[in-house]
């Protein structure tokens, strides 16, 4: 055992004073005709669980993650272990994972795929064991130097090869292990000046690499979705996958949009301009809505901070587009979230995990309560209600002309402007979240 002072977390109740245990989150509560593990779909993120050690740009890592292994290989084993153990402790389902974070990186793609052969059947077994499940896999095409100018939109052809190779591997990989989806996360596919980039033919490249992969990946049985993250930027300055509206147009230039669901980030969509919110209905309202990395940024800080998320109102927000969308299918909510660096122990992994699988259960029952109340969705409906009726009817069916609504105007007048009510929509919001104490 790595974390032997730990037991498995219970639930308690919002009443407890146990630090170790949920308050909000009770995994076999119905909630919206689902239980709430199903619901919710919680999964562990590898790199920052298990591999990330604190470090930052200013200083080297706060924490020990070796777990006891002494080479890298054997590292890499104790890591499946101890991830099993804390997921089982958490009550976490699911886990995703990059290629890079399960097996260390040889001197070679071959020596590299024989560790990761090695560690795969380990993995395998714990799956089996527990009964957890991959949500889905990647491939790390963004830290080792050969992807510094990035790995489907480089400029060496060579560079473009390995990319292609080492995410073949990673599709057997996650077909192996039944993943339910794999993610395109362009970590450096962008620039950072167009003096030196040939924008056009990157894009071009990064659309035959994605076509590549869902054809390979269909061919050897994958049968999962296929996501893109959007992100704005860090570490190039620019990055071609901005936010969920460019993916889209991306997508649909190239013939995609058929293949590819998004994979939203809350922390991605803050550094994008947008809400959290705003990401998620974009991609509701175009069809595209697969699955969430969840977390949260510093306002005040102008990167990816990757915080886990406390923070209700967007984790209620959240939830109620999850519900609209109709629920995950095969997508759900990973925790792309690391403790801060100077919460250095095993511990304070646990009470991060705790407080934002908390704070998406609380999200959930209150979206569940807003969307059965149904005064948010009324006052919508309300507002719009000018194109159910005479000439509105006909614009919103497409059925007029300039010159019929011209004629329309000149007879009807000025039109009246009539108050949104933002204020007032605002305070209803913190309403239902001062009252959850009615629905624990």
């Amino acid at each position: 055992m790595y974390f032997e002072k730990i037991q498995t977390i219970p639930f308690e109740g919002v009443t407890s004073q146990n630090p170790f245990s949920f308050k909000f989150y009770d995994a076999n509560r119905i909630v919206g005709g689902k239980p709430m593990a199903e619901q919710l779909r919680f999964a562990m993120s590898y790199w920052h669980t298990l591999c990330a050690e604190g470090a930052d740009m200013f200083g080297a890592g706060t924490m020990d993650k070796s777990f006891g292994g002494k080479t890298p290989l054997e590292i890499a084993e104790h890591k499946v272990y101890a991830a099993f153990e804390m997921m089982e402790k958490l009550g976490i389902r699911y886990f995703c994972f990059h290629d890079r974070d399960i097996a260390p990186e040889g001197a070679t793609l071959r020596e590299t795929n024989e560790n990761l052969d090695h560690i795969v059947p380990i993995i395998q077994k714990e799956m089996e064991r527990t009964g957890i499940r991959l949500l889905w896999g990647t491939a790390n095409c963004f830290n080792n130097p050969r992807y510094m100018c990035g790995a489907g939109t480089s400029p060496k052809a060579d560079v473009f090869a390995y990319a292609a190779a080492q995410i073949k591997k990673a599709l057997e990989i996650t077909t192996k292990l039944g993943g339910e989806g794999y993610v395109f996360w362009g970590g450096r596919e962008g620039y950072d000046t167009l003096l030196n980039t040939d924008m056009a033919l990157e894009q071009d490249n990064m659309a035959y690499l994605m076509k590549m992969a869902v054809e390979y990946g269909r061919k050897i049985g994958f049968k999962g979705d296929f996501y893109i993250e959007p992100k704005p930027k860090e570490p190039t300055k620019h990055q071609y996958d901005f936010d969920v509206a460019t993916v889209l147009a991306f997508l649909r230039k190239y013939g995609l949009d058929k293949d590819f669901k998004m994979n939203i980030e809350a922390n991605h969509a803050t550094l994008a301009g947008h809400t959290f919110q705003h990401e998620l209905r974009v991609a509701r309202d175009n069809g595209v809505f697969g699955s969430i990395d969840a977390n949260q940024g510093d306002m005040l800080l102008g990167w990816d901070t990757d915080q886990f998320p406390t923070n209700l109102y967007d984790t209620t927000l959240c939830m109620l587009e999850v519900l609209k969308a109709g629920g995950f299918t095969k997508g759900g909510l990973n925790f792309d979230a690391k403790a801060r660096r100077a919460s250095n122990t095993y511990e304070d992994i646990f009470l991060s995990y705790i407080a934002g699988m908390d704070a998406f259960a609380l999200g959930l029952l209150l979206a569940e309560k807003i969307q059965k109340d149904g005064k948010l969705d009324s006052f919508v409906e309300n507002r719009y209600a000018s194109y159910n009726s005479g000439i509105g009817a006909k614009i919103r069916n497409h059925e007029t002309s300039f010159e019929e609504l011209e004629a329309y105007t000149l007879a009807n007048g000025e039109p009246k402007a009539e108050s949104g009510r933002q204020e007032y929509l605002e305070a209803l919001l913190n309403q239902y979240i001062a009252s959850a104490g009615q629905i624990l």
